[in-house]
């Protein structure tokens, strides 16, 4: 409601009360009353204009002062109801604010503005329909425990889902799913030697050795054997004890298959730098590659496969037997080959890779001297 006086006139009244002037003709002259009067005079008595000023300006800053202590502390009081945990999502935010605002007098628009919550995402209601994507996800890390979010991305699709890797993500999270990162030793920092990329397919194998147990203790040892160009797991063998002999005959039963390759890049273990298989390569045209000692970047391809095969099967699979081993370590290779999407292939299986090589015909599998030999005869 507007004032009928202003403080100026107001002073001049009470001016003129103090020159003599009747208050009861001053009253019905200006139409206040004697109640406003008195309470004018108590309030502005012996004022000035610009005192009256500076007391309108102080009343105004201390209400305005009274109003932010309040508003404070119904901040402190509505912060007090979640002072307790982290609200980093928006449903955990949309829960404190229904929380502050249970416990609290507060306005929706100020817990929003507390929480650093938008109203619109306060009233938002999905749209999404369960397709049963989170489940699937579920299942198939149990499944495969060593396969990140980006794999079981790659198998959903192949499933018929359609579905980004953002949405497979925000799932695969909110299902509680992660792949446990194992600790690794620290290693002496070296230079890598940089590898030449093969021309084909059975060009260029890696080979090493990969040492397990089984579960009465005795160890094993297993013989990985890579192809460098499309990435396949060509052999991997299972025994007791492999020798250099016994290296060599496992390459000979693999090669008949697959024919011979034109190099194969070992480390310099014993069963490598032995007679029986530099022998074996002699005759049949394969030249040996061995690394430096102590340099096992040089080797990186068959490595990394190492790598994968502890982590996603040695790792995982508690052997009873030899038997055992070779059987689950069989299957395993085979879901390496024809199943397991590889990064570096463009998420293609290695198979899958391979095919594709041959079919185009850009890239033809390289040809042993011995081969060529008896090709040349027939």
């Amino acid at each position: 409601m507007k004032k009928r006086f202003t403080d100026e006139q107001i002073i001049g009244f009470l001016k003129q009360a103090a020159a003599g002037a009747p208050i009861k003709d001053l009253c019905r002259k200006h139409g206040f009353s004697d109640a406003s009067f008195y309470l004018w005079r108590r309030k502005f008595g012996g004022m000035d204009v610009p005192d009256a000023k500076r007391l309108k300006s102080l009343e105004a800053e201390n209400a305005k002062l009274k109003k932010m202590l309040a508003e404070a502390m119904l901040d402190i009081e509505g912060l007090k109801v979640v002072a307790r945990g982290k609200f980093l999502g928006p449903q955990a935010r949309r829960n404190a604010v229904t929380a502050m605002r249970a416990k609290v007098q507060m306005s929706e628009r100020r817990a929003c503005r507390l929480l650093g919550l938008s109203r619109s995402v306060l009233h938002y209601a999905s749209q999404r329909k369960e397709d049963g994507l989170q489940e699937r996800l579920v299942e198939l890390a149990g499944e495969r425990r060593r396969f990140g979010y980006r794999r079981l991305h790659i198998l959903v699709e192949r499933e018929g889902y359609v579905v980004n890797h953002k949405r497979v993500h925000r799932l695969y999270r909110a299902a509680g799913l992660a792949v446990r990162k194992r600790r690794k030793r620290e290693r002496v920092a070296v230079e890598r030697r940089p590898l030449q990329v093969p021309p084909g397919p059975n060009h260029t194998w890696s080979m090493d050795f990969v040492f397990d147990a089984l579960a009465n203790g005795r160890p094993i040892k297993c013989l990985t054997v890579v192809d460098d160009c499309t990435k396949e797991a060509v052999e991997i063998a299972v025994g007791r004890r492999i020798n250099g002999q016994g290296v060599a005959d496992i390459l000979e039963a693999v090669c008949r298959f697959r024919g011979y390759p034109a190099a194969i890049r070992t480390d310099q273990g014993p069963e490598f730098t032995g007679r029986a298989l530099d022998q074996w390569a002699t005759a049949n045209g394969v030249r040996l590659m061995l690394i430096q000692p102590g340099k096992p970047t040089q080797n990186a391809y068959v490595e990394s496969f190492n790598g994968k095969f502890r982590d996603e099967c040695l790792n995982e699979n508690w052997f009873v037997s030899l038997d055992h081993a070779k059987a689950a370590i069989s299957t395993w290779r085979r879901d390496y080959n024809e199943v397991r999407p590889h990064s570096s292939l463009g998420k293609l299986t290695p198979s899958e890779f391979a095919a594709q090589l041959r079919e185009h015909g850009s890239l033809q599998p390289h040809t042993s001297a011995k081969l060529a030999t008896l090709d040349s005869t027939k």
